[in-house]
Formats: C-alpha cells, structure tokens, sequence
C-alpha cells in the first residue's frame, strides 16, 4: 500500500485591510482574525491546533515519556516552608492528583491544629483554567483579601473571607489588581483596571461602610496605580509608575481615613520607591545615576533639600530594590550579571554580603512578612542546584537550610555542569551565555543546543533550576541563556541599549551570542535551536527574519509579532503605557525603527527554520491573533517546506495552562518538537 500523504496546513482567507500612516499604505491580510467571536475565526484555530497535533503525531510516545519524566521528578504531595506573619503560621501544600495548591495556617505553632483558608482545588472545579492572584492576611489574622480568576486573561476578581467563621463579606470587587490593608485590618485599599488593563483606579472600603469611595485616579494613559502596607504598618504607599517615571503618595496605615500626601511630583524619567523606618522615609532614586542610589528623608519634611545620602549611586552597580526590618536593611544589588544580598545593621552601619558558591545562580528575598525580626529568608538556586530556602541570621551571618526542592529519581548535580561564557557583539559589546549541559552526555563535537532569550523591560534572564529541564539535558542537548541587552543583567544601562532607538542591538545580541556558540564548537546551525516567549518571542521573530540560515527551528512562545499594529491600537490592553519602550508608531521617527524590526512586517519570500508558535485564546498580554495572523502570513510567504506549526490553548492565557499536570503536558509537547527538530526521537 502506498504510504500515506502528509497533512496539509490550513490556509486562512486573505481579506485585505487597508490603512495609511506616514504616507504608507499598509495591507494586512490576515486582519479579520482578531474577530474572536466569528465561527469562521474560532474554526481557523482549531483546524491549525487539528494539523499540529497531526504533524506531531509520531512524537506521541515520546510526549508520554517526557512527561512521565517529568512527572517522576516531582514530590507531588509536598509542603511550602511556613512564613509567619502575627501570631499564624502560613503555608500551602499540595497533594498528589489534584491540581491546584491549597493554602492553610496554623495559630503559633506547626503542631497546632490546620486551618484551610484556601482550596484552589475547590475553587477550580468545574472549571479549564483557575490562578489566585491577590492573597493577603489582614493584619489582626481576622480576615483574608484574595483574588481569582478563571479565564486566563488575568482579570482577577476581588473577595474578603472571614477566616473566624469560613464565610465570604459581600463585597466582590471586578478587575482588581493590588490590595493592601490599614493597619488594624478595618479598612481595605484596592486599585481597578480600566477597559485595556491598565490599573488606573485605587479605592478605599472601610469594611463597616456599604460603598467604597474612589481615593486616587490616575489620569495619564502611561502611568498604572499599585498600593501597598509596609513592613513596619506604618504607611499605605500608593504608587504610580510608567516604564521610566515614578510617583509615591503616603497614607499613615493608622489612619486610613485621611488623605493621602504626594512624596514628590513626578518628573519625566526620574524612578523613586518609598518605604518606611521609625521617623524617616528611605527612597531609592535615580535622581544621580541610571543605577539608582538610596537615599532617607524625615517622615515630618519629606522634601529632596534635606535628602540624606545613605548609598550612592555606583557605575558598576544596580540597585534593584531594598527590604527594610527593624535593626537591619538589605540591599538588593546586582553587580557583574549576578544579583547580590547586601545587609546593613542600623546601629552602627556595619555592612556585609552573603556569600554565595557558584558564579552563575540566582538569589531573591522570600517572604518576609514579619518587621520586628534579625531573620532573613532568601531562595538560591542555579542551573544544577534545586531552588533552596533559608533563614540567614543578619548578626550571626548563619544560615539555615529549611528545604531544598526535591528532585525524585537519584538527581546528582555532580552529572551536570554549568558555565558563563561571553559573545561579541557588531559594537564589540560583551554578552554574557550561560550554559548547562550533563558531562557524560556530551560528546567532543557539535551537540544539539537550545538558546533561550527574552531582552526587554530591564528584566534580567534569571539562571534557574529546572526539572522539566533535565530531559534535554539527559538526551545530550545543550541549555544555553543570551543575556541580551534589553535586559537588566548590566543594570538599567543595558536596558536602556536594547529598547527604544537601541531595540536592534537586542536581536544583534542574540544573533552573536548563537554565532558564538557555533564558531566555539559548542553546536551548529542544524542542531541549534532557538526559544523565546513573549516579548522573547518577539526576539525570535526578529531574529528568523535577520539569520534564518543560523537556526535548524524555532519555538516562539506567546509571542509579541504584530509590533505595529498592536502599538497603533490604544484601545488593546497594555499599549499605551509601552510606548517607552517599543517607541509610539503614530510619531513618523518612532514608526520608521519599528518598521524595520516588527517580525509580521518583515515576513519575507525566504527559507525559514522548523517553527512552534503556541498561544492562549483568553490572553490579554499578547492576544492570540497576533502568532494566528504570524503563522497565516509566513505559511503563505515562505519558501520551505519546512513545518510551520500553530498551537492554541483554547482554555488559557499567557502563562499557559494552569493546573500542575497539565502544564507538564505543554511542556513535554515543547521538549518533544525540540528533539525532534535535532533528530532525537526517544
């Protein structure tokens, strides 16, 4: 019998949609698939999630594989480390089966009785998709402010639960975003979206009030509204902040009636973040250098002219935050690609770092809830050590391992190793790959490599652990993360040369650090692979268009594509506030560097990698038209015959699924379409 004919790709109806701008006709064909609510739209996605599975239909049995790989990793019924906060233990743990994380406490102790304030599985029943955004314990324990949402576009909706008695307040509040509590827990402070997400709106609710009164609005299109208690429940810091300005009002948390004072106007381009100890405000700024430097003020005259200087601003150093306690602050820093813990005692200002063992990892604040405490909890991990939390005495300097993830299956870091190496960029720029790989799996020449990126918003790449990971690199392929400028590995400088004007140094990078690779003999072009999602799927558009040749196939993730026509459309959600960092396309100087990046607008007659693009239906980041319109296009542009495959969850939004295991199924579809592209079938 003959053997049977490959699948054929759907094609999508080429409905021109004609507009002008700068004195360009632009045609978009594909336009008409923003209509979500069209069945001929609905039946396009399916009919390319229906050739997809065809095509990835031989790779079913390693799918299961991988995902019984995966899944044989994990310690399915676990336990969080507990935070305590008041007189409460809080934690959650799952349980093998279900899905979802439930969230309890405990009154003083762990062997006191469990108290079940939240079952994510309950909530998620009868449901496809379920995230709890908000969760926030009011002060006096009485009382927890928690947010859900069951779609995946990320509206999130607001409810209070009586923790003493299990029932819910009546008060459900739509589209909520940040919430936070006065101190003695009777009044409630929450910000709302607008119709394109933007969180505009912060509202007061005294709990013994039938209404809540609207206390701030922000009026400016690029600003969005976030509220927080501090640590020492002194003040309610409302913050209002565009990609590259700032702006802080203060409320005493014991008087929440009041009205809120502005810190400081706002001025273009100037960044400051306020927080609280005994009778000063301490502020990080960028008002003397991009790095930000900290700076105290007294809470009674909260003006620059009496500013003390407590650390300056520094070149070579990023200061990315600070956590302030009782008898001590930490300095969250970051200094040569790598983030640094810095603790400073007040008495007498005697400052350390704590020291960590490998020269690529990550490190980050865990919950610290509690003020009144020399404790500090931090999470550690790196490519070949599982994430692991501690409390670190801030006098003593000792450090005390209270969980490391477990990895089942006789995991041994030693199989495995991990280094930072550095690619040359067009400008002679420096850019920092870190790689991990298992040592008895690679051999002597080329191996298959997957390079990973993302390069924007200042966001650094972060050099995790990943079990998941394991299945490529137990197959012999190569992990590989660009650290490309757009980021914020170098601090805000390196942001600033991969956005706005700097946006092609991005793809550059990346495009270096792949030629890197494969001049050092670490891969070659058809056994290198390249990832990225969201606005890192943006980079892999980009990237495709500029060295197709380079890549043996791509996997674009939620990806960014559509640059110019999302950005020329205020009404969609998130535009208008990322005008400072793509450009706006209405301005003709803006428009025409965008123009020459965009992927969509730049889709060519050309050969093309193997190619995944996968999105969600309810995603409100990237709307799902944008890879569907991607994907339509180049199938009818490119010179291939290459796979150009479209996966939509139809169920989801930008994160993906949302339940454990089926999160662990996407993934182990992703690994199985990577090893294939690199001829690796079992």
């Amino acid at each position: 019998m003959p053997a049977s004919l490959p699948p054929l790709p759907p094609v999508a109806a080429r409905r021109p949609h004609v507009t002008e701008i700068h004195g360009e006709t632009r045609v978009d064909d594909y336009h008409w698939l923003r209509h979500r609510d069209d069945p001929e739209v609905l039946a396009y996605l399916e009919a390319e999630n229906a050739y997809t599975q065809a095509m990835m239909a031989p790779s079913r049995r390693l799918q299961g594989t991988l995902y019984r790989e995966m899944l044989g990793r994990i310690k399915q019924t676990d336990m969080g480390v507990p935070v305590r906060e008041g007189g409460w233990l809080y934690y959650s743990r799952t349980v093998a089966g279900r899905q979802y994380a439930i969230h309890c406490r405990r009154p003083g102790s762990m062997h006191a009785p469990e108290q079940v304030l939240l079952d994510g599985n309950r909530l998620a029943r009868g449901r496809k998709f379920f995230a709890l955004g908000a969760f926030e314990p009011s002060p006096d324990g009485r009382l927890l402010a928690f947010s859900t949402d069951f779609t995946g576009y990320r509206e999130y909706t607001l409810r209070v639960k009586n923790l003493d008695s299990g029932r819910l307040l009546p008060l459900e509040v739509p589209r909520a975003r940040s919430v936070a509590w006065s101190a003695d827990g009777g009044t409630l402070f929450y910000v709302t979206e607008d119709d394109t997400k933007r969180a505009s709106r912060l509202w007061r609710q005294p709990l013994d009030a039938l209404g809540p009164e609207l206390l701030f609005e922000e009026m400016d299109a690029r600003f969005s509204v976030s509220v927080e208690l501090s640590r020492s429940r002194g003040f309610v810091f409302i913050h209002s902040h565009s990609a590259t300005t700032s702006e802080v009002r203060f409320l005493p948390a014991n008087r929440p009636s009041g009205v809120p004072v502005l810190a400081l106007p706002r001025r273009q381009d100037h960044e400051y973040y306020l927080d609280h100890h005994g009778g000063h405000f301490y502020v990080v700024t960028n008002d003397r250098g991009r790095n930000f430097r900290l700076v105290r003020a007294p809470v009674e005259r909260f003006e620059e002219t009496l500013w003390e200087e407590v650390v300056p601003h520094r070149e070579a150093v990023m200061l990315e935050g600070l956590d302030l306690f009782a008898r001590h602050y930490v300095l969250h820093e970051r200094r040569d690609g790598f983030p640094r813990l810095a603790v400073v005692r007040f008495a007498d200002g005697e400052r350390h770092e704590i020291g960590f063992p490998e020269p690529a990892y990550t490190v980050y604040a865990g919950a610290n809830p509690e003020f009144d405490t020399d404790i500090l909890r931090f999470g550690y991990e790196s490519f070949v050590t599982p994430e692991a939390v501690y409390d670190y005495h801030m006098d003593t300097r000792a450090r005390t391992l209270l969980k490391q993830q477990e990895v089942l299956g006789g995991y041994d870091p030693g199989q495995y190793e991990s280094v930072l190496t550095s690619a040359t960029a067009a400008d002679g720029t420096a850019v920092p790959v870190s790689l991990v790989w298992r040592r008895d799996r690679r051999g002597d020449g080329p191996a298959p490599l997957l390079l990973s990126g993302y390069g924007a918003y200042g966001f650094p790449e972060m050099v995790t652990f990943s079990a998941a990971r394991l299945s490529l690199l137990d197959r012999g392929v190569v992990f590989a993360l660009a650290h490309v400028r757009g980021g914020g590995e170098m601090g805000k400088r390196w942001h600033d040369k991969g956005r706005m004007a700097h946006k092609m140094n991005t793809f550059t990078d990346f495009i270096a650090c792949a030629e890197h690779l494969v001049d050092g003999g670490w891969t070659e072009p058809q056994r290198l692979v390249a990832e990225g999602g969201s606005a890192g799927g943006l980079l892999m558009g980009a990237v495709s268009n500029l060295r197709p040749d380079l890549f043996r196939a791509v996997v674009m993730e939620v990806p960014f594509v559509d640059v110019l026509n999302t950005m020329l459309d205020e009404t969609l959600p998130l535009t208008t506030g990322e005008f400072e960092e793509w450009g706006n396309p209405k301005l003709p100087r803006d428009y025409a560097r965008m123009r020459a990046w965009s992927p969509y607008d730049n889709l060519g007659a050309r050969r093309y990698p193997l190619m995944l693009v996968e999105t969600s239906l309810n995603d409100s980041q990237v709307m799902y038209w944008e890879p569907a319109k991607y994907v339509a296009k180049l199938r009818a542009l490119k010179t291939d015959a290459n796979p150009l495959l479209l996966r939509v969850n139809m169920d989801a939004g930008h994160g993906g699924a949302s339940g454990r295991y089926d999160f662990l199924r996407e993934i182990a579809f992703t690994w199985a379409f990577v090893l294939g592209a690199v001829g690796i079938t079992g």
